[in-house]
């Protein structure tokens, strides 16, 4: 494939994100702080790209931050079916401090786990969105859309971030993001400018709505001005 074809698909896939971002409902505040969950894959397979994927998704943790007013919970997987959370909290301070404390450990994906979670966690408080980062998948597909379309139900989108492009794990995190009513995309070295902003941007909206996407967007690029344009019409 050409630097163009690629430069096109690459294009494509971001397009396709935001279209998906801007069709979510707006977050309706109501004296309330946004809750966000943020699930990651901390198996062996990630390990040697470990540390550029932490500096991106700190990113995200600090442009919540300045939004002032997103509850995160931090959730990861690694070992033999070893599952850590921590408490909703407003600090990101806390929770990167946690995060770059996390190494990667040998074990198959509990994905699965991850999506029972979040519907046991929104069952006792709204949640407002999941981001899900990982790259690949050892589970049955059938069960993971499945789950995924029950959080669509529940207004409860997921975003969907692939690490690298291992095509079953493409297949079922895209479909997994549709019955969500979500989006998903992939990031590697080469896309993850865009990708960092939109990470910030799903953190912000998931903050305080439409009105701090707008005002994200005023300094961000062209991509998350393009999301925010989508979501004003």
């Amino acid at each position: 494939m050409s630097e163009k074809s690629k430069e096109l698909t690459k294009r494509s896939e971001i397009d396709a994100f935001l279209q998906k971002v801007a069709a979510l409902p707006a977050v309706q505040k109501s004296g309330t702080q946004g809750r966000l969950m943020f699930a990651l894959d901390a198996t062996a397979s990630r390990e040697r790209t470990w540390d550029h994927a932490m500096q991106l998704q700190a990113e995200m943790f600090l442009a919540a931050r300045d939004a002032g007013g997103l509850q995160v919970q931090l959730t990861y997987f690694r070992g033999f079916a070893e599952f850590y959370k921590t408490p909703w909290c407003r600090d990101s301070g806390t929770l990167l401090g946690l995060m770059t404390g996390i190494q990667c450990r040998g074990g198959t994906t509990q994905i699965e786990r991850v999506l029972r979670h979040a519907l046991s966690e929104n069952k006792e408080k709204r949640i407002h969105c999941v981001v899900y980062v990982g790259d690949s998948m050892e589970e049955s597909a059938e069960i993971l859309c499945q789950l995924a379309g029950q959080l669509g139900m529940l207004n409860v989108p997921l975003f969907m971030f692939q690490e690298g492009v291992e095509p079953l794990a493409s297949a079922t995190f895209s479909r997994m993001a549709k019955l969500s009513k979500g989006a998903y995309s992939h990031f590697d070295s080469a896309s993850a400018a865009q990708l960092r902003e939109l990470l910030r941007a799903v953190a912000v909206y998931a903050s305080g709505g439409l009105k701090a996407l707008e005002q994200f967007s005023s300094q961000a690029s062209e991509p998350v001005r393009r999301l925010t344009k989508q979501m004003r019409s």
